[in-house]
């Protein structure tokens, strides 16, 4: 499974931006993913996941209520819309994949990886 994140950028506090992870493979659909990210110097934390259904959704406390995960399998694509966007919200953006029902929240969970999208929010 190959995995391709874009849709990063310079926004302003309050901005809105959403995130696209493209994967590429067979039976995309055995595989929940997820949104993790990562700050220069700090350890790579879970952001979203998403059950390779679309059905179990989970946020970290930082983006409930402000992050969207979805996915269109039939496009092999996971999205994270960020609304509200705080400049704490600044990283860079990773999406994840395993084969697996369920998505999981830790770093090893995931042997699938892509390459990173920088998201840098001004105040």
């Amino acid at each position: 499974v190959q995995l391709q994140a874009s849709g990063g950028g310079l926004v302003q506090a309050g901005d809105s931006l959403r995130l696209s992870c493209a994967a590429s493979g067979r039976f995309l659909n055995l595989y929940a993913q997820a949104w993790f990210r990562q700050v220069p110097g700090n350890e790579r934390e879970f952001v979203a996941g998403i059950s390779r259904s679309g059905e179990s959704i989970s946020y970290a406390d930082s983006v409930k209520g402000r992050f969207t995960i979805s996915r269109d399998n039939a496009k092999n694509t996971v999205f994270l819309q960020m609304n509200g966007l705080k400049p704490e919200d600044t990283a860079v953006y990773y999406c994840a994949a395993r084969q697996s029902l369920f998505a999981g929240v830790r770093i090893r969970d995931y042997p699938y990886w892509g390459q990173g999208t920088l998201v840098t929010v001004s105040s």
